[in-house]
């Protein structure tokens, strides 16, 4: 389990500023248009997308998790978690290569949003089961929040994203 943990809040710990307007700030110099007082790049594929990003990590933590769990969830309580954690990257992937048309941008950041709020549900699930401890759900939980958050973000604020 403190394996796991040290895991868990490393991947917490390396969370970075969610991007704006489909760019992201390049730390160093390099391509990209000159905004302000920061060279930015365009996102030129949903895995450039920090959301993407910490989504994806958070399905494999999950997956890791949930390999520790009983033989008899394996069709129930595992196959549920791993399903909703990856579906939460996936519609966001899906959403970004939709981006030409506003509702269906929209459209599959809600279904995200759903999938990863979701997986919050499993995460409570397994705590209480007690699969997991209180560390990795308090970790994988914050880690859920802050996707949706940044997924809401996107929804609000479509012209941001969209072509």
């Amino acid at each position: 389990a403190m394996e796991r943990w040290s895991d868990l809040a490393r991947e917490r710990k390396s969370e970075g500023a969610m991007e704006r307007g489909g760019e992201r700030a390049k730390e160093r110099r390099g391509e990209g248009a000159k905004k302000g007082c920061e060279i930015v790049e365009k996102i030129r594929t949903n895995k450039e997308l920090r959301v993407y990003q910490l989504s994806f990590e958070a399905g494999m933590s999950i997956y890791r998790l949930s390999k520790s769990f009983p033989k008899e969830e394996m069709y129930s309580l595992t196959d549920q978690i791993r399903r909703s954690s990856r579906s939460a990257s996936g519609n966001i992937a899906e959403a970004f290569r939709k981006r030409k048309y506003t509702k269906s941008f929209i459209s599959k950041l809600t279904d995200a949003e759903g999938e990863a709020a979701e997986t919050q549900v499993w995460l409570d699930y397994a705590l209480e089961c007690g699969y997991i401890d209180k560390t990795d759900h308090s970790v994988l939980y914050d880690k859920y929040d802050h996707i949706l958050s940044m997924i809401v973000n996107m929804s609000n604020n479509p012209s941001n994203w969209t072509i």
